[in-house]
C-alpha cells in the first residue's frame, strides 16, 4: 500500500444530466496537482447517457464512466466507490469546484495523522457565475462531540475520507435522498479524528437547482438523521453526544427558519403571497421555537 502523500485517491462523482457545470467540475479535478487520481462518473440514469459520457472524456479521456439505472445519488456514490482503486476517496457533485491544490493538501493532511479517518479543508460558496458568496470560514472539530454539534460545516464535498474507514461504516445509507452526507460524516466520527486542511480548496456552488434550495425536505430529513443519532446515544449512556445532538436540532430549526423566510420573502417579492404564507406557516409548525431560541443565542454573544 502506498503512503497517503502519494496515494490514489479516486473521486466518485454521480450525475443524472449533463450539468451545465460538469465541465467546470471536471476541469477541477483534471488540474489537480496530486499526480495519482482516478476518476468515476457515475451515470445515475440520465436521460443522454452517451452526451455525460461525450463530456467526461473531452476533458479526462481516462475516467471510467458507470451507467447504471435510477436509484438516487447515495446508491449512486456506492456504486462509484465499490470500484475504486485509492486509497482515499472523494466524492464531487457535477456542479462543485475544487481548487488544484485541494486534493494534494488533504492526502497530506491524512499522511500526517494515520488515526484520522477523514479530512475536510475550508469551503467557499459561490454563486452560478462563480462569484464568491461566503469566503471559508469553517474551524477545526476537536472530537466527536464537535462534530455532532456541527458547528463547522463539514460537507461531502470537502471531504476527504480513507476507502478503508468508508467501507467499515458502510458507506452511503442508500435510503437516504437529502443530507445523506451528514449520516455518513457522524458515523465515521465514531470511528476517529477528523483532520483539518484550513485553506479554501473548494468551493460548493449555490444555485436554484441545489438540494439546498428544498429547505422542507433538507430540514425534515436533518431532523431524522439526527434524532436517529441521538437516540444511539441515549442508548449508549452517552450524555455529551446526547447534549450535542440537541444543539445540532436546534441549528437545523434555525436554518429552518431561515430558509422558510428567505423563501418567503422571494415569494412575496413576486406577489406570490400564497406560497410566501405556506412557507411561514410550515416553520413556525416545524420548528415553534427557533425564533426564540435564535434571539437567546444573539443577546448572549452580545454579552459575551
Amino acid at each position: 500500500m502506498q503512503s497517503s502523500a502519494v496515494a490514489l485517491v479516486s473521486v466518485v462523482l454521480a450525475t443524472n444530466r449533463v450539468s451545465p457545470f460538469l465541465t467546470a467540475a471536471l476541469e477541477s479535478i483534471a488540474h489537480q496537482t496530486h499526480p495519482h487520481v482516478q476518476l468515476i462518473v457515475v451515470d445515475d440514469g440520465s436521460p443522454d447517457p452517451s452526451s455525460v459520457e461525450a463530456v467526461v472524456r473531452a476533458v479526462i479521456p481516462a475516467a471510467r464512466v458507470l451507467r447504471r439505472e435510477p436509484g438516487g445519488v447515495s446508491a449512486a456514490r456506492n456504486a462509484g466507490a465499490a470500484i475504486a482503486e485509492g486509497d482515499l476517496l472523494v466524492f464531487a457533485d457535477d456542479d462543485d469546484v475544487s481548487h488544484p491544490e485541494r486534493l494534494a493538501r488533504q492526502a497530506a493532511s491524512l499522511a500526517s495523522s494515520p488515526r484520522a479517518v477523514a479530512c475536510y479543508c475550508g469551503m467557499r460558496t459561490i454563486d452560478a457565475d462563480g462569484r464568491v458568496l461566503v469566503e471559508a470560514d469553517q474551524t477545526a472539530a476537536r472530537d466527536r462531540i464537535e462534530i455532532a454539534r456541527r458547528r463547522t460545516g463539514i460537507l461531502l464535498g470537502n471531504l476527504m475520507i480513507r476507502r478503508s474507514e468508508f467501507a467499515a461504516v458502510g458507506g452511503f445509507d442508500a435510503g437516504l435522498l437529502l443530507a445523506e452526507d451528514l449520516d455518513l460524516v457522524l458515523r465515521l466520527s465514531e470511528r476517529g479524528p477528523f483532520e483539518f486542511a484550513p485553506e479554501a480548496l473548494f468551493d460548493y456552488r449555490w444555485h436554484g437547482a441545489n438540494n439546498t434550495s428544498r429547505h422542507r425536505e433538507l430540514a425534515i430529513s436533518i431532523d431524522g438523521i439526527v434524532r436517529a443519532h441521538m437516540a444511539l446515544a441515549r442508548q449508549a449512556g452517552d450524555r455529551d453526544l446526547v447534549a450535542a445532538h440537541r444543539e445540532s436540532l436546534r441549528a437545523n430549526d434555525r436554518f429552518a427558519w431561515w430558509a422558510a423566510l428567505r423563501h418567503a420573502r422571494t415569494e412575496a417579492t413576486q406577489r406570490r403571497f400564497r406560497t410566501a404564507v405556506s412557507d411561514a406557516l410550515w416553520a413556525l409548525r416545524f420548528a415553534p421555537f427557533a425564533p426564540l431560541d435564535a434571539v437567546v443565542r444573539r443577546l448572549s454573544r452580545r454579552r459575551a
